[in-house]
This record gives C-alpha cells, sequence and structure tokens, in this order.
C-alpha cells in the first residue's frame, strides 16, 4: 500500500494567502480568510498529455504541462485574489471594476517586459558589447550566467517584498506537505513541520533546468546558424532561440521527471543542487496555519478525509 501511494505524484502552488494542489483526479484550492476559517475550491482535472496521445509523448508532454500548469496557476492565483478581496472592503469599495482590469493588464504589460528585458535582450546585448558574437559557446556561457545572475538577484529583490514573503511562507507549507506525504508521515501541521521547505520537483528546479539546457542548446544551434548561414545578430538570436523554447522546456521537464525518480544518485544531486539553493529564497518556513492550509488542499485533492478539521468552508 505505501509503494502505491508513493507512486502518487502530487504537486502544486502557493497561491495569495493559500495553496493549490494537484491529485490524480482533482485541483484543490485551499485559502485561509480573515476570519481564520478556510476556503476549499475543488475542480475536476485530468491533463491533456493524458488525453492525448500525441501530446503525451516525451518532450512533447513537456512543454505541453508548462502552458496547462501555468493557465491553471495564473487562474488560481486570480482566484485567491478575489476571495481575498472580500477581505477588502474598502479597496472594493474605492476602486471601480474597469480601474482595477486596467491596472491588471498594465501590471501584467509591465511584468511581460521587464522579463524580456532582463532575462533576453540585456545578457545577449552586454554579451555583443563584450565581442564574444563570434564566439558561440562562449557567447552563451556568458549571457547565461547573465541570465541566472539577473534571475537571482530577481528572485531576492522580490522576496523583501511583504505579501511575497507571505506567498513563499505558503510555497515552504506546500513543500513540507508533499514530503511528509511522500514519507508516509501523518497529515497534521506538528508532523508536516519537521519536513524540509526544499524539493528536488519544485518549479524553481525547472527554471534551473531550463536556464542551463538552454546554454547548451543555443550554443549548438548558434554553431550550425554561423557555421552554415552567417554569425546572428542580437535580435536573430532572440528570435530562433525564442521558437526553441518547446524543446527546452520539454527536455527540463524529462529531466527534473528523472531527477525526482533517482534523487540519491550523485550526478542527480549535483544537477539539483542550484534549484534546491535558489529555493532557500522561494520557500520560506511557514507558521503552523498557514501548513494547515496545505495539508486541507493536499487531503482534498487526494480525496481524503478532512473531518478533524472543523473549520473549512466548501465553495
Amino acid at each position: 500500500m505505501k509503494d502505491n501511494k508513493k507512486r502518487i505524484e502530487i504537486g502544486g502552488q502557493a497561491v495569495f494567502e493559500g495553496v493549490m494542489m494537484r491529485g490524480p483526479k482533482l485541483l484543490a484550492t485551499a485559502i485561509r480568510r480573515m476570519d481564520k476559517s478556510i476556503e476549499v475550491k475543488k475542480d475536476r482535472f485530468e491533463s491533456i498529455t493524458k488525453r492525448n496521445h500525441f501530446l503525451g509523448l516525451p518532450i512533447i508532454r513537456g512543454f505541453t504541462s508548462l502552458i496547462e500548469m501555468m493557465i491553471i496557476g495564473i487562474k488560481t492565483l486570480n482566484f485567491s485574489v478575489s476571495r481575498a478581496e472580500l477581505d477588502w472592503e474598502e479597496d472594493k469599495k474605492t476602486k471601480s471594476d474597469s480601474r482595477k482590469k486596467m491596472e491588471e493588464t498594465f501590471g501584467i504589460i509591465l511584468a511581460f517586459g521587464l522579463a524580456f528585458l532582463l532575462f533576453a535582450f540585456l545578457p545577449y546585448q552586454i554579451a555583443d558589447w563584450m565581442k564574444l558574437s563570434k564566439e558561440n559557446i562562449y557567447f552563451n556561457l556568458f549571457a547565461g550566467s547573465i541570465r541566472i545572475i539577473f534571475f537571482v538577484i530577481y528572485v531576492f529583490l522580490i522576496s523583501l517584498m511583504k505579501d511575497v514573503k507571505r506567498l513563499f511562507q505558503y510555497h515552504g507549507a506546500e513543500h513540507k506537505s508533499v514530503y511528509a506525504y511522500e514519507n508516509d508521515s501523518a497529515l497534521n501541521p506538528d508532523s508536516v513541520k519537521k519536513f524540509s521547505t526544499l524539493h528536488p520537483r519544485c518549479g524553481t528546479s525547472f527554471i534551473f533546468f531550463v536556464l542551463l539546457i538552454s546554454i547548451l542548446i543555443f550554443s549548438i544551434i548558434d554553431t550550425l546558424v554561423a557555421k552554415f548561414i552567417a554569425v546572428p545578430s542580437v535580435f536573430v538570436r532572440l528570435g530562433y532561440h525564442f521558437l526553441l523554447i518547446p524543446l527546452i522546456s520539454g527536455i527540463s521537464y524529462e529531466v527534473l521527471k528523472l531527477s525526482g525518480k533517482n534523487i540519491k544518485h550523485p550526478m542527480v544531486k549535483l544537477m539539483t543542487a542550484p534549484g534546491l539553493a535558489l529555493q532557500k529564497i522561494t520557500t520560506q518556513t511557514p507558521d503552523a496555519e498557514q501548513i494547515e492550509v496545505a495539508i486541507v488542499a493536499m487531503k482534498c485533492a487526494m480525496e481524503m478525509d478532512i473531518s478533524e478539521h472543523n473549520n473549512v468552508k466548501f465553495l
């Protein structure tokens, strides 16, 4: 029974004042409200990679799952914010719906613009200024290193924000709960809090795999382009590198899945070390109330009994 249980991979994400967990058949989002109750929203879920044979093939399933989880993640995050807004009566009265919509749209545009500047254009432009354009391996090593440095600095700076810190605490609660489940431990705050906030299957590790694998793939493709066509300019590189993202994310997904099944192997430990190190920023130690929210989300996603949690309301 224990072995069968361990083969069921459960994961999720932190949301505003809560946690979303994904089980075999359900998505469950648990939100802590201001009155200390926990609201839970459950949705039936089956990945398209399981319903469509082609989209479930190795490599292809990685990029497909990435897009699928991004969509789910954004919807879940918006849901958590909408529930929190019910506790912000003054904010609701002072801001019209159209104004809030404009602010959200502006925020999304700003976020994508900043991401493009920091993680795409600037690393390549700096490498070009360093006269590395004709040295494809060195160009991508340098640009990739700059991209990683920018990413770490960016994550560290946003971690100083109060709301983001709480989000990272819920991220830690999610990881602790997953570890407790995987180790067949009792799912209560006292037992769960003993586990680590660092988990090798985290999305943070996935991002690091993408950053590292992109250096290798981009170096190979750039070398071929320079040999058979011409040395690419910064914007040409950006163009076809962008088109390679599905391949890179697919490979990264397979590597992450493999590492999760062979976590004790020395090579896997070395590969996952950067992502685990970054999780020391993206996960923070949660309190007992935050851990309880993660536990409720997990139990609902796994269709387990939650009768001991008498403060749960279903939406």
